[in-house]
This record gives structure tokens, sequence and C-alpha cells, in this order.
């Protein structure tokens, strides 16, 4: 994703950022509160837009105006929520924009929409549902980074293709066309996506197990066994 400066119609620019702003400042009342409750996680906290940081800006070209990455938005999800998330995600898009001319200004409402939005809900949303119904830890988290990371290119693509229609087949012929190219890269870097971030947290449920206790994290015995 990270739609470059410029490539969105302001009218869209203006809209995606409208939608992605209360989001953000629910997140930053959450993530208050979070560090008022527990302090202790804020390394913990740091670490993990840091690492949404690192995987984010390993890009590579896919389609005109846009890249594949990771996104690394489904750790700091899975530990903090998705409302955390958004604040962290959008610091880290900022930065990208100003230090890397990756992503831009003008389209950061709909970069933090997609990637510090939509992915972590959905991380979220299928790690919580698949601790539920009983699924292993390992594979929750695993299934969490990857579906967050492919919802992610899917926002994007629909917001490439709302703004680019194709001529002859609408805005459905274009979102099949900018969806079927994002795949060829995004597929791929969503699994290793979805291992790395189960080695990082098996790292942290070993070293910071006291961090994960307060967030409601740490697996059971009966997970940490499946």
């Amino acid at each position: 994703m990270h739609i470059m400066e410029g490539y969105l119609p302001p009218l869209h620019a203006a809209l995606w950022t409208a939608a992605a702003a209360p989001f953000v400042t629910v997140g930053i009342r959450r993530i208050v509160r979070t560090i008022e409750a527990h302090p202790e996680t804020k390394l913990l906290l740091a670490a993990s837009g840091a690492f949404a940081f690192v995987l984010s800006a390993l890009k590579i070209p896919s389609v005109t105006g846009s890249c594949s990455h990771a996104t690394g938005v489904g750790l700091g999800a899975m530990l903090f929520g998705p409302s955390a998330m958004a604040v962290l995600g959008s610091i880290v898009l900022l930065f990208q924009a100003l230090l890397l001319a990756h992503g831009g200004i003008t389209t950061l409402g709909a970069n933090v929409f997609s990637m510090a939005i939509v992915g972590p809900w959905v991380a979220y949303g299928v790690f919580r549902l698949m601790r539920g119904v009983g699924s292993g830890h390992g594979f929750a988290v695993f299934m969490a980074a990857v579906l967050g990371d492919l919802c992610t290119y899917g926002t994007t693509s629909v917001q490439l293709a709302l703004a680019f229609p194709d001529p002859v087949s609408g805005v459905a012929g274009a979102l099949a066309k900018f969806l079927g190219i994002f795949a060829v890269t995004q597929i791929p870097l969503a699994v290793v996506e979805g291992l790395l971030t189960v080695v990082i947290v098996n790292l942290l449920v070993q070293n910071s197990r006291d961090d994960l206790r307060a967030l409601s994290f740490t697996p059971t015995p009966r997970e940490a066994a499946e």
C-alpha cells in the first residue's frame, strides 16, 4: 500500500482522512488509559510501533502509485487492541512519508485507513475469534497477522479502484486488476509476516510474560501446548 504523494484526487484524499480521524482520536484515549493502568508496558508499546515501522519500510514496487510490503500491525493490534494501533500506525506512516518518501502527506489518511485501521481490526478480530473457538495460540497469531496484512491490501485496492475506475468495466474491473497484481507479491509477504509474528510472540512469551499477563495476552497452558 503506501499510496504515493499526490496520487489520489483531492476529494478522495480528504474523505479517507475524515474517515480515519475518529479511529485515531479513540486510539489516543485508549493508549493513555493503557499506560495509566499498566505503565510497565510502555516499552512493549514502543516495540510494537518499531516492529510495524521496520516491516512496512521494506517495500517492493507493485502497481503504479503504490508498493507491496509487510505491515507489522498485527502484533500491536493483538497486544494492545486495534484502537492503539491506529495511533502507532499513523505515527509510522507519517515518519515514513517525511523521512523515507514512502507514502505521502495528502494520502496519509488513506494509508492510515488501510494499514492502521482495517489491518489491525481484522488481525484483532481474527485472533480473538480463533482463540474463542479453541485454536492454538501460535496458529491464531499466524492467521491474524496474515489476514490483517491481506485485508490492508484489499482496502488499498478498493481505494485505488474508486479513484481510478476502469474505462470499460468500471470500479469492479479496476478492483479485480489491482487485487490480482497485489496478490503476486502480497500473498507470500503475508505468509512471511505471519511466521515472523509467531516468532516474535514466542520470544515475548519467554521473556516478557509479566507484561503480556498485564495485557491479558499470555496463552493458557493448553494453548501453549497446541
